[in-house]
Parts: C-alpha cells; structure tokens; sequence
C-alpha cells in the first residue's frame, strides 16, 4: 500500500471549489517572483552536480494559468539543463504500449530538470472523464502511478506536482478575453468549451486523485489560481522550499 497523504492546500473534506483565492498586488509580486526566480537559479546549478533529477508536474482544468506559471518557473533558468514538455493525446506508435510507456524517454538525466505542462496523470483525469479508459484501466492506474513515481524517487528523482484550480465563472471570463484577444485567440477552441459541461465531473476525478495519488514522497499541491500573480508566486516558492530541503539532505 502507498504511503499517502493529504493534498497541501486543500484541506480534508474540502471541495476544489471551496478553495480560497488569494491576490498579490504589483509592488509585491515583481520582486517576489525575481527574487524567487533567482533563488531557484542558484538551486538549479547546485542540483546540477548531484545525481538528482527534478520533475515538475502541472495539472488543472482549461485557463488556470499552467502555462504561466510553466513561464514563470522556467524563464530565468539555465535552458541547458532544462526540458519542458507539454503533453497532448498519444501518436499511433504510443497507442500500441502502456500508456506510461511515452514517458520514459521525456524523464530527465541525473542533475537536470522537466517540467510537464499535463503528464501521466491524464489516465485518471481527462481519460477517466472522457471515457478514452475503461473503469477498470483507470482505477488501475492510481497504484501504478503510485509505484512509478515511487520508482523515480527511490533513484533519487525530485517529483513536485502542482493542481492549479480556478473556479468556474473565473473560467469563463478567461474563456472570453481569450476569445476576444487575436494574440491568443489559438488558446481556445470547442473542446475547451465542452469540457465546460462536464466541470463537476473532472473536479470529481481530480479530487479522487488527490486522494490516492498524494503520497509523502511526491505530494500534490493544490493552488487556488484565480488571481495568477499569486499562484505564480506560490507556485515558484513551493519548488525552491522543496528543492532547497532536498540539497539540505544530501
């Protein structure tokens, strides 16, 4: 059995829509996040000549804001020893093996660093929803995460996962400016409005992975990510307390 535990923020028998969401004003957030940016910099280079790896998982619903935070993490880094992948539906070839399979090869060398903007947790998310698996595949699939990541950390992986959650009006106002603004009129398209009809249905699933798939050593992170400035911040600040914790222990 997993050695689970609770999401960090979202407190037990909490809904994702229950979350509280948090703003950060101007004079506050840029040098924060330069600040925060900098010091994961550093802790880049110094996790450079460890055998660590870290791995950076991003999940939420359409327009939470993964690609900006992804932006954010990534942008000051040291682009050498940096990967990010954004993961869509499996090729031809990747239908034919485990669906972890894909992923083996996107897993980063000892001493460096991915960031997943979506990842292997899609089989208990959008494919459970979707119905792309079968009950029995996708109920499967929370241990066999479970033992992969298990496996990662175990060889000296760094794993930090981030649910970036905004509530369902804060959606659709994205939803619109996207649908209005021709410099980013290609971030929306009709599946993102009807995943919109099934809203209960996904945050049914991403609650149910929470729960099974939070484990001590890679836990989930749940931010609240209505007003992006502030998930940004937070999203930064938690890999650097994490990665700053793990060079401690080395």
């Amino acid at each position: 059995m997993p050695n689970l535990k609770e999401a960090i923020g979202l407190k037990k028998g909490k809904k994702l829509d229950d979350l509280e969401h948090k703003s950060v004003e101007e004079p506050d957030y840029k040098p924060k996040l330069k600040e925060t940016q900098l010091e994961l910099l550093n802790y880049q280079r110094e996790l450079a000549e460890t055998k660590r790896s870290l791995i950076v998982i991003f999940e939420g619903p359409d327009a939470a804001g993964k690609g900006g935070a992804i932006k954010r993490v990534t942008e000051r880094l040291d682009p050498r020893i940096l990967r990010v992948h954004s993961i869509v539906k499996p090729t031809a070839e990747e239908y034919q093996h485990h669906y972890l399979w894909r992923f083996w090869k996107k897993l980063p060398p000892r001493g460096q660093m991915v960031v997943f903007d979506r990842s292997w947790y899609g089989r208990v998310l959008v494919e459970r929803v979707e119905g792309f698996a079968s009950e029995k595949e996708w109920k499967r699939a929370y241990d066999e995460i479970n033992s992969f990541e298990r496996l990662l950390t175990d060889d000296g992986a760094v794993v930090v996962k981030f649910y970036l959650h905004i509530s369902k009006e804060e959606q659709l106002l994205r939803f619109k400016r996207r649908e209005a603004d021709p410099y980013k009129h290609w971030k929306i398209n009709d599946e993102d409005w009807r995943n919109r009809r099934k809203w209960d249905e996904h945050n049914a699933a991403a609650e149910d992975m929470f729960e099974k798939t939070s484990t001590v050593e890679a836990p989930w992170t749940v931010v609240a990510a209505n007003f992006k400035w502030h998930a940004r911040v937070r999203v930064l600040k938690t890999v650097v307390d994490v990665v700053k914790d793990v060079l401690k222990k080395a």
